[in-house]
């Protein structure tokens, strides 16, 4: 287990923490999720990585995609979005880190689109389904007035603002609203916020703090 600023279950190698710490936090979520589990380093784009052996090490990608039973793959984040998708025409999924600029320049679609050259067939979308887990909050994500422009003149959902009416942007109803767009069946969404809830890691509120993951098994 980590010590702070990490307490207690940093996921995280790039934050600072001691790497036996994060070695030994990885290995419990292994065991929790039954399956050794890749964990993938993002770069804020629209890359996708391709798992095809169980605990393999992924390339740099913000999103990962397996269609290998037995293998879990993970999204790190703490105020970005972890996002999981489940292509049921084919059991495939995939784990994105929907950042600001990731989702901006399309990485939900990026990831979607992995799922679907996996299937060589149909194009629908109607048999996947999505997890959008915590993230920050368009209450408390703010950020340059050029900023939100820029992002909500492609995803309109986006466009939000703080409890004080200064400019921000709420990353997970855009997501939400782009798979809605996409025709995805089923969504599920956490609302709790990352920089509100104090069991959750929070980049934005404590600067230097670790990382949870969101984590898919493919069977």
């Amino acid at each position: 287990m980590s010590a702070a600023p990490y307490e207690s279950l940093n996921l995280a190698v790039h934050v600072g923490d001691e790497p036996h710490a994060v070695a030994t936090n990885r290995a419990r979520v292994g065991d929790l999720a039954g399956a050794p589990v890749s964990f993938l380093v993002a770069e804020h784009g629209i890359a996708v990585g391709r798992v095809t052996s169980p605990g393999e090490t992924p390339t740099t990608a913000d999103a990962l995609v397996t269609a290998t039973p037995g293998a879990a793959i993970a999204a790190i984040a703490a105020d970005c979005v972890p996002l999981l998708l489940h292509d049921s025409a084919t059991g495939a999924v995939a784990a994105v880190h929907a950042g600001r600029e990731g989702v901006f320049a399309g990485v939900v679609d990026a990831a979607v689109a992995a799922l679907l050259d996996l299937r060589g067939g149909t194009r629908s979308h109607g048999s996947m389904r999505a997890s959008i887990g915590p993230a920050i909050c368009g209450r408390c994500y703010e950020v340059p007035q050029e900023m939100r422009e820029r992002v909500a003149g492609r995803h309109p959902a986006a466009f939000a603002a703080t409890r004080a009416g200064t400019p921000a942007l709420d990353l997970p109803r855009a997501i939400e609203t782009r798979l809605g767009e996409l025709g995805f069946a089923g969504i599920v969404r956490t609302h709790e916020c990352t920089a509100e809830s104090p069991r959750l890691f929070s980049h934005r509120r404590d600067g230097i703090t670790g990382r949870f993951a969101g984590i898919v098994v493919c069977e």
